[in-house]
């Protein structure tokens, strides 16, 4: 799919955006993992829940879609920590989904991880999770760490392990789910620090509201699982997406206007700091309960801002300051380089063919804006990533001539409506 996005001048009107796709997948884990049936309310349809859906289907979970006076629900009926070997698990593009399975899938005596994509999650490395894997027992073989992999496990035994933090936080997260299923104490140490802290902060809380117990450090460097839990099935309502949400007040800040947009909850989710950061730099945002209203813009300001707080939405806020007057930097990125492509590299590639001026370091991309806007009129690819489709959308709204996005497709792995939210909104899109 094409999307030929126009200059655009305002934005106005209301809309609720996609429920959380973090939240989403991890309720469904512990959902299918717990004994008798659970509830989902608004849960997100995006293609990283479909892939998550998919891969639990197939260990013996069972999901069953309905509508409430609310919209849609989602019934699942857990296996009881007992998930069935599939032999091959494939979670298509979705590298969380791929990580957290993996956790699961050491309890089966062998079971082989592949996929479909391997221009993307095929190239992504999870070394660091089967080195800890080892450490609980599982044989391991894989490509370098990457996808395929074969984990030969069934016989856990718990003690005190170790994960690397450095990379990714999904590892950490796919130890803590298994920690429950392994029937006996485990303490995890945490080495070389921990990024993407909010997402663990999630997978506790997600995991406390299913019943289990976890001690842990205020760093987060330290866990302490008791053996002899088990997750309970629930009732669970998901709450609105704030990286997709920083991606809609990023266009705002860029085209300016008058909206608001509902659902969304004070939760753990780091990228509600996006929103502050686009305060700072002049949007005005005015919060009224569960709703939040973009009331316009003034001389759009730069920034500098540890994205290490606010993983998903660095790639927003980096196209709201290509706008902005000055230079911005956007640091403590450096595991932005291991998600669907390297999301430091690939931006900074992209905005020197548009003419907007931006470096990269290690873990650093600097962008000097220009409040006049760019010509435009290439067509940019979105190199297998939602994200980066969503970065050039916004781009493209303050472009004279335009952008055409090739395989805009790609925003349904987390925002499907993203295209459609913005045209409501009164943007300038068309999709071919």
């Amino acid at each position: 799919m094409k999307a030929k996005i126009y200059k655009t001048n305002h934005l106005s009107g209301h809309l609720d955006p996609p429920s959380s796709k973090n939240y989403t997948t991890r309720y469904m884990l512990v959902s299918g993992m717990a004994r008798g049936d659970s509830v989902l309310r608004m849960p997100a349809q995006s293609d990283d829940s479909m892939a998550m859906r998919n891969c639990l289907t197939s260990v013996g979970v069972e999901f069953e879609d309905a509508l409430d006076e609310c919209g849609k629900i989602l019934r699942i009926r857990g296996v009881a920590g007992q998930p069935t070997n599939p032999g091959v698990i494939n979670p298509s593009n979705a590298g969380a989904v791929l990580r957290f399975m993996m956790g699961i899938a050491a309890k089966f005596d062998k079971v082989r991880f592949e996929t479909d994509f391997s221009e993307s999650l095929g190239k992504r490395p999870h070394g660091d999770l089967l080195q800890s894997l080892t450490q609980l027992g599982v044989d391991t073989s894989s490509n370098n760490g990457k996808l395929p992999i074969t984990l030969r496990g069934g016989s856990l035994r718990g003690g005190r392990i170790s994960v690397s933090g450095a990379s990714s936080s999904q590892y950490l997260s796919s130890l803590l789910f298994l920690a429950p299923l392994i029937g006996e104490d485990i303490e995890i140490e945490v080495r070389n620090g921990l990024v993407s802290k909010p997402l663990v902060r999630t997978t506790l809380e997600v995991m406390e509201r299913a019943g289990i117990v976890v001690e842990s450090t205020a760093d987060l460097l330290n866990f302490s699982i008791a053996g002899g839990q088990n997750y309970s099935a629930g009732d669970f309502t998901i709450n609105g997406d704030y990286p997709s949400v920083a991606a809609i007040f990023a266009a705002g800040s860029v085209v300016g206007g008058d909206f608001t947009v509902g659902r969304l909850f004070l939760d753990s989710q780091g990228e509600q700091s996006a929103l502050t950061l686009l305060e700072k730099m002049g949007c005005k945002l005015e919060r009224s309960g569960n709703q939040v209203r973009f009331g316009g813009v003034e001389n759009l300001q730069s920034a500098e801002f540890d994205g290490d707080k606010a993983t998903d939405a660095v790639l927003a806020l980096v196209a709201a300051s290509a706008f902005a007057e000055g230079e911005s930097r956007f640091y403590g990125i450096e595991n932005l380089r291991f998600k669907e492509c390297d999301r430091i590299s690939t931006p900074v590639n992209e905005f020197r063919r548009l003419g907007i001026e931006c470096r990269e370091d290690k873990n650093e991309i600097i962008v000097r804006g220009n409040p006049d806007g760019y010509r435009g009129g290439l067509e940019v690819e979105t190199h297998h990533d939602h994200r980066i489709a969503q970065m050039l959308t916004i781009v493209g709204l303050g472009c004279h001539d335009g952008l055409t996005i090739l395989n805009a497709e790609n925003v349904n792995k987390s925002y499907p409506d993203f295209f459609a939210d913005l045209i409501s909104l009164g943007a300038n899109i068309k999709l071919e």
